[in-house]
């Protein structure tokens, strides 16, 4: 893609005043755009790192059996009030119809959906189990919504929901997903940072568990086991002061964002719904789910407060925007040796941003800096003088110098090597 043919505006300084590093970043680098608090447009480089932690979800949550599907966001009051929360979901958007006179609620969540959509597919212990998930944006009428994409009114979330015929089935399946989470985190770059966390079960279980990625800027406090490296969270450690995983007492007190949370709610919506089976034995029995979420907005906030520095946001290659960062400086004739380069690492399979504008040296790489692709390739007319490139990692100080005929190898050298 040639930066002039994109839609790109970056800043040096915020336009508008924000209360987050994410937030700052993102608006400066062109990501995302602040509509209202609590609401961002995803700008099209914004949109390429979504698109990226789409896929890697979509690829985890399918190899674990997921389904996918997508359920309406406009919800009918009577489904929320049979579970009883219309009344009491506190950030729950309500409104009547102009014109049936109906209420009506925005989804913050699905279980009032997926539990009567799956009496339709669900009958016998034959059909289980089963998993569904979906990606769709969420609503929820936050009082303070706050910390840019971390704390959102509308947000774009995974959630998948499994159906089980007893708990051994979904206690096996709640495994899976543990690891699921933890694969789409090391493979977005946030591994090393990212806790399983105990949380409080609710009414319906003893615990569920967080992911929680630790950040100084985080919301959440949790106490990190110094012997499991468990987590716990404050609701937890309030009521029990040892470890739910090895009974150790000693913790490390930090601050941390939740990046998905996964719970087991047992029969809690599935029985409001009738949601029920003919087991083996001819009985009827209520069906077991268990709910998993990940915000995809809230996780590209909390990569961009983990890994930056002063310039801009330093992306993973997995989830940034381009994998290269092409820039040339100088006359036509570095322009047509740059296109050639440029088709090559196309036709390589690599993503890449070539910067063609005429613009000075300093702005070129201020904007490089900003957006974060992780390598940057300099073509220029003195570096052409000696059949080079200039070749530079995001992460890194300094640059090196690497031969015309050598770039595609070192550029795969340099990438895998990161």
């Amino acid at each position: 893609m040639k930066y002039g043919e994109y839609l790109i505006k970056t800043y040096k300084e915020t336009p508008n005043k924000v209360d987050s590093i994410n937030a700052d970043l993102l608006i400066r680098g062109g990501f995302v755009d602040q509509l209202s608090a609590g609401v961002y447009t995803y700008l099209p480089l914004g949109l390429r790192v979504i698109d990226k932690i789409a896929y890697i979800i979509r690829d985890e949550m399918n190899k674990a059996g997921g389904v996918e599907l997508l359920m309406p966001a406009l919800h009918p009051r009577e489904n929320w009030e049979k579970t009883g929360r219309w009344e009491t979901e506190d950030n729950l958007y309500r409104f009547t119809s102009h014109y049936s006179k109906t209420d009506s609620a925005l989804g913050a969540t699905h279980e009032e959906v997926v539990m009567p959509l799956m009496k339709n597919f669900v009958d016998s212990y034959r059909d289980l189990p089963k998993y569904v998930y979906q990606i769709q944006n969420k609503f929820r009428d936050e009082k303070r919504a706050k910390a840019g994409l971390l704390r959102g009114k509308e947000f774009l979330m995974k959630d998948l929901y499994s159906f089980h015929a007893n708990l051994e089935d979904l206690d096996r399946y709640y495994e899976i997903m543990k690891q699921a989470y933890i694969n789409i985190y090391n493979r977005c770059g946030i591994g090393e940072a990212t806790y399983l966390t105990f949380a409080s079960g609710g009414s319906f279980s003893k615990f569920s568990h967080e992911f929680q990625t630790i950040t100084d800027s985080g919301e959440d406090t949790i106490y990190l086991c110094e012997k499991c490296k468990i987590a716990i969270n404050q609701e937890v450690i309030d009521i029990q002061k040892d470890c739910p995983e090895c009974g150790n007492t000693d913790f490390k007190k930090i601050k941390a964002v939740e990046v998905g949370n996964i719970f087991k709610n047992m029969t809690k919506y599935s029985s409001v719904f009738d949601l029920d089976f003919t087991d083996a034995d001819g009985k009827r029995q209520t069906v077991l789910t268990g709910c998993y979420g990940i915000g995809l907005g809230r996780l590209m906030g909390t990569v961009a407060e983990v890994s930056h520095d002063k310039a801009g946001v330093i992306w993973p290659r997995s989830i940034a925007p381009f994998e290269i960062h092409l820039i040339t400086l100088g006359d036509e004739s570095v322009n047509k040796t740059a296109d050639k380069i440029y088709n090559e690492l196309l036709e390589h399979g690599y993503d890449v941003l070539w910067d063609d504008r005429d613009e000075t040296a300093g702005t070129k790489f201020a904007d490089a800096d900003i957006i974060g692709c992780p390598l940057r390739l300099l073509i220029s007319k003195k570096s052409l003088d000696n059949d080079s490139v200039e070749l530079k990692l995001r992460s890194a100080e300094k640059s090196e110098i690497v031969r015309i005929d050598e770039l595609i190898a070192a550029v795969e050298e340099t990438l895998n090597a990161k």
